[in-house]
């Protein structure tokens, strides 16, 4: 009987032994990897800032030309800075950058929209340029503003476009089952009713979340996206870096 009950004495231990072990290696694993982000961080700064005061200069002269359109998404809450988001508009004016989509799912910053135009100088609606063949004018910065309901509505209107064109075709019952609808009568039909847009060549994100938030899928396909932070939080340096990287990487799009 005592065998038994040191035996099991014994196995308690262990288990216990074990467990401790395994809560330390689990805490280890934990602080080396904060410690690794933090490292991380730290070193981004840095670079940020020997950037934004001219010390790499590699990062002296972008090839801009090949960002033809890019896209800014802002998470909806930090949208409401507005003197941040002048602030990186202002950033991309000084760099070359013409032709610039704002975008939050709230619709927060088409709502402050004339505020931007008006401190902006010289900046024009991307609608307004495009009616007036102003897109090739170098001299101004031509904004487009959007919002997740844009993409939801521009989805519904040509749908209906594809629906009423399929009842025009005189397509019957029969042959119903057969009608497919390819990703270029979509993009097709986006323009139709005006919600096509250019696709960005570049995408960033500012918020805390990974992903694009919303933004028109149809629209990037073939876009570049990349995270950078929160806006509160951004950098010089750090768009400078975004836009190199971009202009020094080369794009295939398949056949």
């Amino acid at each position: 009987m005592d065998f038994k009950m040191e035996t099991r004495m014994l196995y308690r231990w262990i288990g216990q032994i074990g467990n401790l072990l395994l809560r330390l290696l689990w805490h280890l694993i934990h602080v080396l990897i904060n410690l690794c982000y933090f490292t991380r961080g730290i070193a981004n700064a840095l670079e940020s800032y020997l950037i934004s005061w001219g010390l790499l200069r590699r990062y002296n002269s972008l090839h801009v030309a090949k960002l033809r359109y890019l896209a800014i998404v802002v998470e909806s809450e930090e949208a409401h800075q507005t003197s941040k988001v002048m602030e990186l508009l202002q950033w991309l004016a000084a760099v070359g950058v013409k032709h610039v989509c704002l975008y939050d799912k709230e619709g927060v910053l088409k709502k402050s929209k004339d505020f931007i135009l008006e401190k902006l100088d010289g900046a024009v609606l991307f609608q307004e340029a495009l009616e007036n063949n102003m897109l090739q004018d170098q001299r101004r910065m031509v904004l487009e503003f959007a919002s997740f309901s844009d993409g939801k509505e521009a989805v519904v209107k040509a749908a209906n476009v594809l629906f009423m064109k399929y009842l025009k075709s005189g397509a019957t019952d029969k042959n119903q089952e057969e009608q497919i609808f390819t990703e270029s009568q979509m993009a097709n039909a986006l323009k139709t009713v005006g919600s096509g847009g250019p696709e960005p060549d570049l995408l960033l994100i500012y918020g805390p979340a990974r992903c694009h938030l919303g933004f028109p899928a149809w629209r990037i396909r073939y876009t570049e996206i990349l995270h950078m932070g929160p806006l509160k939080s951004m950098k010089y340096g750090s768009l400078i870096k975004a836009i190199y990287r971009f202009t020094m990487v080369r794009q295939n799009y398949g056949i």
